[in-house]
């Protein structure tokens, strides 16, 4: 019997007591959210819990929002699961960055492990990337109409969104450390969705961001799955992770505005540019402004996406919060960001540059015209 098959083996004798599947979905839905609006907004006309989100086990000083997330209870859904009925429960966390972050979350309870990634599975076929997307569309309408004056500019298109799959167990019906489930279950079934084997290779790359803090606890992340085995029932490693997709999805955002930004800027240069010099210094004038505001507004949002969450002391969350950024190339999106106003900023100091060198030519004409004039009318007095 091969090390998967006496895997495959144990796992059927191991039953997950508590435990929960979760599916996220995330959307930008405005340049900025009023959280106190948006709660206010939501009490009125919905009514149910809210809360502001904090780090539940970790102290402040080592790791917390910079500005606290707005986490709002929607009424429970029916789903479809493999055929089997099963009630979810459904809550946004809103960003005041200007993302939703819309979650639907399935009570696990005395579950064989096979039976908890059938599971995991099945949701992802009933509310994953690849089921309709009308689903998540009506939660998200349903929050943006309720929250719709606590939203400063609400985004035009809603299609940019990324989805994200935590499996999370609690409690087994033995007690179990990290090291012992590892070798008790085959966690690549879990985390990639294939039913085939896969190669030595392909499993290494699923389980190389791996982390534990304890010895009975574990984390694995990938690209859009994660297992979470925590017997204490936090939910830290859970909120980083969600912190990290709802960052991905900002600078994915402002990468997509400043790519169809540029070309129309360099219309726009060569429109002044062919200009005739007695217009020219003004449109160039008008042009870096518009640059100028289009660069103080998305240093101040991707500054206030880079800070989303402090991280200081907590070494291990700080280890999962930068494994799941550099998972979700976060980093490098910031960069390309970071590149696209730079060029911007020189555009807009060159454009400025060259505003001003128009003024002082049109300066230089003006005054030897009036020179050209008094030396007229000075011969024409005499």
């Amino acid at each position: 019997m091969g090390i998967r098959e006496r895997k495959v083996a144990n796992a059927s004798s191991i039953t997950i007591r508590s435990g929960e599947l979760v599916a996220l979905r995330l959307f930008d839905i405005a340049y900025a959210i009023d959280l106190p609006g948006a709660e206010a907004a939501w009490l009125a006309h919905v009514g149910g819990a809210s809360s502001r989100s904090r780090l539940i086990n970790t102290p402040p000083k080592a790791l917390a929002f910079d500005v606290p997330p707005l986490q709002l209870l929607m009424e429970p859904l029916p789903l479809m699961l493999d055929g089997v009925a099963v009630t979810a429960q459904a809550s946004v966390r809103l960003y005041d960055f200007g993302v939703a972050a819309l979650a639907v979350r399935v009570a696990v309870v005395d579950a064989a492990w096979s039976r908890f990634v059938a599971q995991f599975n099945a949701l992802d076929r009933a509310v994953g990337p690849s089921s309709p997307a009308g689903f998540w569309t009506a939660l998200r309408d349903q929050v943006c109409a309720v929250i719709a004056p606590a939203l400063d500019r609400p985004a035009a298109d809603t299609a940019l969104q990324e989805d994200y799959l935590l499996g999370k167990v609690f409690t087994l019906d033995e007690p179990l450390d990290a090291a012992a489930l590892r070798e008790r279950v085959d966690l690549t079934g879990l985390l990639s969705g294939e039913t085939r084997p896969l190669s030595d290779g392909a499993r290494r790359d699923l389980l190389t961001h791996s982390y534990s803090y304890y010895a009975d606890d574990l984390v694995v992340l990938t690209w859009d799955r994660a297992f979470i085995y925590e017997p204490r029932g936090d939910s830290d490693v859970a909120d980083v992770i969600e912190v990290a997709n709802a960052q991905l999805v900002e600078f994915r955002y402002y990468d997509a505005l400043l790519d169809d930004e540029l070309p129309r800027m360099y219309d726009r240069v060569k429109e002044a540019r062919g200009a005739v010099s007695l217009l020219a210094a003004r449109r160039f004038a008008h042009l870096a402004r518009g640059l100028y505001m289009l660069v103080a507004e998305a240093t101040e949002l991707t500054e206030k996406v880079d800070n989303a969450l402090q991280v200081t002391e907590d070494v291990y969350l700080a280890r999962v919060y930068s494994a799941a950024l550099g998972l979700f190339r976060v980093p490098s999106l910031s960069a390309s960001v970071d590149r696209k106003l730079a060029i911007i900023r020189d555009t807009y100091a060159a454009l400025y540059e060259e505003a001003s060198s128009r003024r002082a030519e049109l300066l230089e004409i003006a005054i030897v015209l009036l020179i050209v004039l008094e030396v007229l009318l000075s011969l024409l007095r005499h």
